[in-house]
């Protein structure tokens, strides 16, 4: 794999120039203003018997501008300044005209468009020259590569109460403030590549340069983002380099008048399950148009880096369709590997590491692919961290089969401890996947239907809604602290959110009434989400006074079955977990870690679950002092009482 990706480098090193040249390719592609006022296109139309450019600056005239054929497929164009001005004026629509092969003639959206808007009356995205008299100036520095990673998961249009597409300004006004006061430090955003089906969740890519435009116009989204770092918040771009919608009108598909292009041609083409098209990673241009992209988003917008979805989908020619994965070696190296998209994968991190060396990259692969997290230098896939999907899963299987007095306390352990070594895991109770209609979220699973009617303070606290907050909180404490290197949570599931992520579509009569989050919920003093809100406040801030993310994996001492009581050490503290349902206990002794001891070691409480401002009974004195002891305990010298 190595080898394969090394090639790779050399023959861009040889042919193109290095890779900083090659991956500057989105400031010539597409349509791009130049310093004396002229414009400058370029294309890449393999299948193409001619080029032309129409639009309202000519009046659509679809010959009067037509390319220049050049080597490999490309295409240029050239047009002169008029009086010292630009001969495309700024928010003129445009449209790349192509002679295909036989002989139709076919008006696209080019491949690297900026900004592409849909008028309400029309099915279809236009592409809109983007150039500003005065584009967004960034005023604040991007933060430093953070040490631990707490990320709130979002997405901008749903980032309201209200039943409507919000907006980039309200993301920046009302949410970040509040990703910041929750102690949050990295937001990842969802669907910010543009898409024409708002029900896709972002996940089928029209243009993978514009900035969705149902939120504002780009210099909202930079801005943002400048906001966010000013906050000294970190942000992550969730990017789709795994497939690609099959819309030609206003997509990439059959941009040339062929089945190929940018993409395999026939059945290798086509994802079964996703209904859209996969990438041909072995094609030059397609690595100059992917790598290109991600370098826009980074020194255009100044996003931190990326969450690759779909990973799993790259690595496998089966996609990982009907497949299991056990971790047994045979399943990740084989004929049945996509070495082509495997090295993309390589280069991309390789680039982004050498080019922008604070940028973080992370995995969402469900196989166990090994040393995905590895340095590329190793052979590895060159990623910061990558998603525990187990995770998650294995919460709602625990939830859903088995009763309280079944869990099982060392397969829980082993589900947040089983990872890779030196490979950084996200560890995560839930993210965006649980809360979409068809699902159900932790709350949900625990609360279900008295979620609408017990969540009142004035109401009896119901069975039901007592342990349903006590296990949310407990579920993602543990998750948090023992289940990776970083954490991920997303939008609203911090307290509880009432209910499911259904989009606009023909099923719900095109409704918004659950594509939103109830903020509000939590400034309710009436409302018990006001106590897992705060519990998910004081958990990050916890973690960032501590740093156990960036710390060393725990050592567990103590995985009790008929006790349910779950306890490790990281980053110098104690963690104590009593999932009984009905069972609490005095003078219950655990573990410390220190092998010796010449002066007695002090704890008191800093988080407790059961406290009031959580919606707890109040069980336990917080003024109370712990101290270590010289006594034996589960293999180890030392231990406390609690």
């Amino acid at each position: 794999r190595y080898s394969l990706f090394y090639n790779h480098l050399k023959n861009i090193e040889e042919s193109e120039g290095g890779l900083d040249k090659f991956t500057k390719s989105y400031k010539t592609f597409g349509v791009n203003q130049l310093a004396d006022g002229g414009i400058y296109c370029k294309e890449w139309a393999p299948g193409a018997e001619a080029v032309f450019l129409a639009g309202d600056f000519n009046g659509w005239n679809p010959f009067s501008h037509p390319y220049k054929k050049l080597e490999y497929g490309k295409w240029e164009l050239f047009i002169p300044p008029e009086d010292g001005c630009s001969p495309v004026p700024h928010g003129s629509k445009l449209k790349v005209v192509i002679r295909a092969q036989n002989g139709a003639l076919l008006y696209r959206i080019s491949p690297w468009a900026r900004y592409v808007v849909r008028d309400e009356d029309k099915v279809n995205y236009d592409w809109v020259h983007w150039n500003p008299p005065q584009s967004y100036i960034h005023k604040n520095p991007s933060p430093k590569r953070l040490k631990s990673l707490r990320i709130y998961e979002s997405h901008v249009g749903i980032a309201s109460p209200e039943g409507k597409v919000a907006s980039y300004k309200n993301f920046t006004y009302n949410v970040l403030p509040r990703i910041k006061d929750l102690g949050y430090n990295c937001v990842q955003l969802m669907a910010i590549m543009e898409h024409a089906y708002y029900a896709s969740f972002g996940y089928q890519v029209t243009s993978f340069f514009a900035a969705s435009s149902r939120y504002g116009t780009p210099d909202d989204l930079k801005e943002m983002i400048d906001v966010a770092h000013s906050m000294g918040i970190t942000v992550l771009l969730d990017v789709v380099h795994s497939h690609a919608s099959k819309n030609s009108e206003d997509g990439l598909n059959q941009f040339d008048g062929t089945d190929s292009c940018f993409f395999h041609s026939g059945y290798r083409g086509n994802h079964q399950l996703w209904d859209s098209r996969l990438f041909d990673y072995a094609n030059w241009e397609v690595l100059r148009f992917l790598l290109s992209n991600l370098r826009m988003w980074i020194e255009d917008y100044r996003f931190d880096g990326f969450r690759f979805d779909g990973v799993t989908s790259m690595l496998y020619h089966h996609h990982g369709i009907g497949t299991g994965f056990s971790g047994d070696y045979n399943e990740y190296f084989g004929l049945h590997v996509d070495e082509d998209a495997l090295c993309y994968l390589m280069l991309a991190n390789h680039m982004i590491s050498s080019l922008h060396p604070d940028c973080i990259t992370i995995a969402e692969d469900v196989s166990g692919m090994p040393a995905l997290c590895r340095p590329v230098a190793e052979g590895g896939g060159g990623f910061d961290y990558r998603l525990a999907m187990a995770i998650p899963d294995k919460w709602i299987q625990i939830i859903k089969e088995l009763k309280d007095e079944d869990w099982n306390m060392g397969n829980i352990v082993h589900t947040l401890t089983n990872r890779r070594y030196e490979e950084k895991y996200i560890a995560y109770a839930e993210s965006h996947d649980q809360a979409l209609v068809g699902d159900k979220t932790l709350a949900f699973r625990l609360m279900d239907a008295e979620m609408y009617t017990n969540m009142s303070v004035l109401m009896p606290l119901t069975p039901v809604i007592d342990r349903g907050i006590q296990l949310h909180k407990m579920i993602r404490l543990i998750t948090h602290a023992l289940g990776g290197e970083s954490y991920l949570n997303f939008m609203g599931n911090e307290f509880g959110h009432p209910e499911w992520l259904d989009f606009p579509r023909i099923g719900n009569n095109e409704s918004y009434h659950y594509a939103r989050r109830q903020f509000n919920l939590t400034e309710d003093d009436l409302l018990r989400y006001k106590f897992l809100n705060a519990f998910d406040r004081d958990m990050n801030k916890l973690e960032e006074r501590f740093g156990w993310l960036a710390s060393p994996q725990a050592y567990v001492s103590e995985k009790h079955e008929s006790n349910k009581v779950i306890a490790f050490e990281r980053a110098g503290l104690i963690f104590v977990f009593n999932f009984h349902p009905y069972q609490s206990y005095v003078d219950y002794r655990v573990v410390i870690w220190h092998s010796s001891l010449t002066v007695a070691f002090k704890y008191k409480v800093l988080l407790d679950s059961d406290a009031g401002e959580y919606g707890g009974h109040q069980r336990l004195d917080h003024n109370t002092e712990y101290f270590s002891e010289e006594y034996p305990h589960n293999y180890r010298p030392n231990s406390i009482m609690v």
